[in-house]
């Protein structure tokens, strides 16, 4: 129970959320999303001399019906000496802590005071709600009680599900048992920080007003008038197609949720918490280096917005010196 306390607290200050992974342009509109077994994108290799390291594409949402199966990366993980996976972010609380929150653990997804969402949201933005809850969730009268994040996510996961795509794909799950079956060293980047009095933390979360308003607006903007960048961004991510994912641009709806936990009385001091993004990128650089130097062949993970960021971990490599190349 208290680990499903702290996943749903931090929900939006993972690593999908720190670095997120959300379109908002496209050049053209998919009705149709890809089925069956599908390569995903070539892989980005970032150089030293002989030393070479292969790095994947990671990204969300996909196509619920393909299936993602790539040789090349097959190929790549067997003759590796190490993996990078992708950062993530996590918060510990210490056992005691644990144990500690679970009184309070109780009616923490709802809003303060028995607030309902028609109290804490705009009109117009309750009212644009009202018609994607009949589309995609239907009836639901205790969703009403919930906090703005928590409801954003249901209806962002149903609402995507609806439209044949999803947020739970299965790619990284065939990476981690393509890595354990060739027996590849495993290296983490993963940042995480400690609540000093976690129960005090989720006392004021519980008390506190809304600060997740505009997480809420973004999402359901992103469902009224996203599908389409959705859909094309994830076929091109399905058949590799890089000159139409290097096209479009990213939209910040996860931004928007990470600010609504940060910007909240339990977090808003924790300066770990502010800079949690900069922490997975300098931890990811500093293995990536290290790998570098050490293995003939390296794979490695990081969300695709993230290879695509001019300011982003490939970016700071290449200018360290090192020789990329991006997948045509």
């Amino acid at each position: 129970m208290t680990k499903k306390v702290l996943t749903a607290l931090a929900f939006s200050l993972l690593a999908a959320s720190a670095w997120a992974q959300e379109e908002a342009q496209a050049p053209e509109g998919d009705t149709v999303v890809i089925t069956g077994q599908r390569p995903g994108p070539g892989l980005w290799k970032v150089s030293k001399g002989e030393h070479v390291m292969y790095v994947f594409g990671d990204y969300a949402p996909l196509p619920i019906k393909m299936d993602w199966r790539s040789n090349e990366v097959e190929a790549i993980i067997a003759k590796s000496q190490e993996y990078l996976p992708r950062p993530s972010f996590g918060i510990s609380v210490g056992w005691w802590g644990g144990i500690k929150m679970l009184p309070f653990a109780i009616g923490f997804k709802n809003n303060p005071d028995g607030g309902k969402l028609i109290d804490v949201l705009p009109a117009d933005t309750y009212d644009r709600w009202q018609a994607l809850k009949t589309k995609y969730i239907g009836k639901n009268d205790g969703i009403e009680r919930e906090r703005p994040m928590f409801v954003a996510d249901t209806l962002y996961q149903q609402g995507l599900e609806k439209n044949g795509l999803t947020m739970r794909t299965d790619v990284y799950s065939k990476l981690d048992k393509l890595v354990k079956q060739y027996k590849v060293k495993i290296t983490s980047s993963n940042a995480t920080t400690e609540l000093e009095s976690p129960t005090e933390a989720l006392r004021a979360f519980k008390n506190s007003p809304g600060t997740d308003v505009l997480c809420f607006a973004r999402t359901v903007e992103r469902l009224e008038s996203d599908l389409d960048a959705m859909r094309v961004r994830a076929n091109a991510w399905a058949v590799g197609d890089m000159s139409k994912i290097s096209s479009l641009s990213f939209a910040d709806r996860e931004a928007a949720c990470t600010d609504a936990v940060l910007n909240n009385d339990a977090f808003k001091s924790n300066e770990k918490l502010k800079q949690v993004k900069e922490t997975m990128q300098k931890n990811w650089l500093a293995n990536a280096e290290r790998a570098l130097e050490a293995n003939t062949s390296t794979f490695a993970v990081l969300p695709l917005v993230r290879l695509l960021d001019p300011k982003g971990p490939l970016a700071e490599l290449q200018a360290k010196g090192y020789k990329v190349e991006a997948p045509e």
